[in-house]
């Protein structure tokens, strides 16, 4: 069981970027899907979380407005689109799976991906 995260690399402030986590050796169907990140030195921090049927999406408040998180269940993915993106977005972003209901607890994810790094140049 696996997630892998792609899309991840270097932009300048203002720019856009792209996050796909692709889930493989399950369906995730059920299971809420999230992104979190973790910037050099600092806590592991949510980000944001889509229910499993779509019917619940949580933003942590500085990504408000500038991120969106979807997913495809057909192709077993999770994106998260950000635009507008500041120098302090930088981080290692993680996509995780919970079975618990649009959880930001990162303890209650039970299957993580390994991380992207996103990098935003000021």
């Amino acid at each position: 069981v696996q997630l892998q995260a792609s899309g991840g690399g270097l932009v300048q402030a203002g720019g856009s970027l792209r996050l796909s986590c692709a889930g493989s050796g399950r369906s995730f169907t059920y299971y809420s899907m999230a992104w979190f990140r973790q910037a050099p030195g600092k806590e592991r921090q949510f980000v944001s979380v889509h229910s499993w049927n779509g019917a619940n999406t949580y933003y942590e408040d500085s990504v408000k407005g500038r991120f969106i998180i979807s997913r495809d269940s057909a192709k077993n993915t999770v994106y998260l689109q950000m635009n507008g993106l500041k120098p302090e977005d930088t981080a290692v972003y993680y996509c995780a799976a919970s079975r618990s209901p649009y959880t930001r607890q990162s303890s209650e994810y039970e299957f993580w991906g390994r991380g992207t790094q996103v990098t935003v140049s000021s």
